[in-house]
């Protein structure tokens, strides 16, 4: 029996920018896509049984009328179950109307103004009329992963456009090579405006992450898939590695972003698009585990993927596979969403621990634990850094009477260095200093209690200097939980400690290289009420002020596995100061 079928009259209210109609003569099906697509029925990787219905058995998919109401009563849980669960057809016209939504929500600036974008094409290019010629592309796009999806000329000339146009608006990024890939997709169901909206509200998202920006994340990234999948798929990584084993495996998960983006068909990256627009990055990541865990069921019992046939070149035959996957879109994301034990937290502090880990390798602590440079750029400076370390070193109390301006100029690139690498992006700005502000807790949370994070840099009265990275807002002392007890703990491993004088050291969270748990003990990150602030805990704890911000005292503690920061361990405070960063 024949399915039913979609027509015309079922994509009428998709985007007016339509202006052709696509017929695949394998089953008479009307195909209808946006102006930028030309697509042969030879080329599109979509068939039309996969999109046929049974009669009596048609779902009820939800309209994006019902979602944008739950989006606007804040149930994004209940979104992101409708997101998975809804096989909308890969030519519904919701996408037009779904997407720049699902985008919008995550948008940290300032609504843009109509018109923004082409005032930003003139500047760039001094017109808005599109260029005939080859426009040259981002430093940040990888030329090998310009993947345009069946886009026509015109299509991947708005594609090198929009990207060209980002670059110019987000210089901080230095290397993204997934930008463009979904660039050429956003094209595919929404005007070049929408698409570059699209993409800001992605990058700038505060969140959840979507889109890596610098070469450094973007490693951190691989590497933590391949961490989650030691775990996840234990059985899979361990035939990869006895298949090849004079290859290392990072070599496998180095492309793992491709198997997805280069190898997956179109109608199942839409699908995967669909939940990536709400959830962020970690919809990849159990995508990903998936496809591990099909390829090797697959190696075990299809000749086509005999390990004779693959050991040399296992890479390239993750992506060949991901071209013939053999589950539907559906199936392939209920077993992605399916993975247990794969919470967002969780891969978060894989996240963090890895991003920590690729830094130290870049640090040498002599006996006086002074920093040597990075041998990546990407912890180094950039110039708007620069220019931020600069204004902070005027601003900065702690340098008076103690060292040289070029000193304190040194000593903050250094403590720069150690930030996460997307908070040195932000301009800091001082939040609270006791010369200005008084010596008064109260005054301090009024000040400093809604900044995420914060760095809190104290000086004492012997003229020692240090302080820590607060990865959360001191106001979340007073968020309760589900019995009404407010916690007496709170933060991440984000957070860490530092000593900047008379030496200069880094105190990371210890389970950033531990590879169990250490209890709850090691993660006493941050605590606070109307009489005291502490930073770190365990048998000690590493800095504790009173309610005056005039002493204090410090020990050694197991969260941070530090030292006392000053000797004596008791201490005077003569400047406690304390920055935020703008847009963070």
């Amino acid at each position: 029996m024949v399915g039913k079928v979609l027509t015309i009259r079922d994509l009428e209210q998709f985007s007016s920018r339509r202006s052709s109609v696509y017929v695949d003569p394998e089953c008479d099906k009307f195909f209808e896509l946006p102006n930028f697509m030309a697509v042969s029925s030879n080329d599109l990787t979509t068939k039309c049984q996969c999109w046929q219905l049974s009669p009596g058995k048609e779902p009820a998919l939800r309209t994006f009328t019902e979602i944008k109401q739950l989006l606007d009563q804040g149930k994004k849980r209940e979104v992101k179950n409708i997101l998975r669960e809804n096989s909308w057809p890969i030519n519904s016209p919701i996408r037009s109307q779904l997407w720049p939504t699902l985008c919008a929500q995550h948008q940290s600036k300032p609504q843009m103004v109509d018109g923004f974008y082409w005032e930003m094409v003139h500047q760039v290019f001094g017109t808005t009329e599109l260029s005939e010629k080859p426009i040259m592309l981002p430093a940040f796009v990888d030329a090998a992963h310009c993947l345009p999806y069946h886009l026509t000329r015109t299509g991947r000339s708005v594609a090198d456009r929009i990207v060209n146009v980002l670059a110019y608006d987000c210089p901080d990024i230095t290397y993204s090579p997934v930008l463009y890939p979904i660039t050429s997709i956003l094209l595919h169901f929404m005007s070049e405006e929408e698409a570059y909206h699209c993409l800001a509200a992605l990058v700038g998202s505060k969140e959840k992450v979507f889109i890596n920006q610098t070469k450094l994340l973007h490693e951190v990234t691989w590497k933590t898939v391949m961490q989650i999948a030691k775990k996840h798929q234990k059985s899979s990584v361990s035939y990869f590695q006895r298949l090849c084993p004079g290859v290392k495996l990072e070599r496998v998960f180095m492309d793992w972003c491709w198997w997805i983006l280069a190898g997956l068909p179109f109608q199942h990256l839409v699908r995967i698009m669909d939940c990536y627009f709400h959830e962020g990055i970690k919809v990849l990541y159990r995508i990903a585990l998936v496809i591990i865990n099909l390829f090797h069921k697959e190696c075990q019992s299809n000749n086509e993927w005999n390990p004779d046939n693959i050991k040399n070149d296992i890479a390239n035959a993750l992506i060949k596979f991901c071209k013939k996957i053999p589950v539907s879109p559906a199936k392939l994301l209920h077993a992605a969403f399916s993975i247990r034990g794969l919470s967002s937290t969780y891969i978060s502090r894989i996240f963090i621990k890895t991003e920590m880990l690729l830094k130290s390798r870049s640090v040498l602590n002599s006996g006086n634990k002074q920093l040597v440079k990075s041998r990546s750029s990407d912890n180094l400076p950039t110039s708007q850094s620069q220019v931020n370390i600069q204004m902070m070193s005027h601003t900065l109390t702690i340098r008076e009477r103690v060292m040289h301006t070029e000193t304190c100029r040194n000593m903050l690139f250094t403590l720069w260095s150690w930030l996460p690498v997307r908070i040195t992006m932000y301009q800091p700005v001082l939040l609270y200093t006791t010369e200005e502000h008084g010596c008064s807790l109260t005054t301090f949370y009024v000040r400093v209690e809604q900044h995420e994070p914060t760095l809190m840099m104290i000086k004492t009265c012997n003229n020692e200097v240090f302080g820590a990275y607060c990865s959360s807002r001191w106001f979340e002392r007073n968020i309760k939980d589900d019995k009404g007890q407010r916690q007496a703990y709170f933060g991440t491993g984000e957070t860490f400690l530092f000593s900047l004088y008379p030496e200069r050291a880094k105190y990371p969270w210890v389970g950033i290289a531990a590879d169990k748990d250490l209890g709850h003990s090691s993660e006493l990150f941050m605590a606070a009420d109307a009489k005291m602030i502490t930073i770190g805990g365990g048998e000690g704890q590493a800095i504790w002020m009173d309610e005056n911000i005039r002493f204090g005292k410090t020990d050694s503690c197991k969260t941070f596995n530090n030292p006392p920061l000053c000797p004596s361990g008791d201490f005077e405070i003569r400047v406690l100061e304390v920055y935020g960063f703008v847009g963070a």
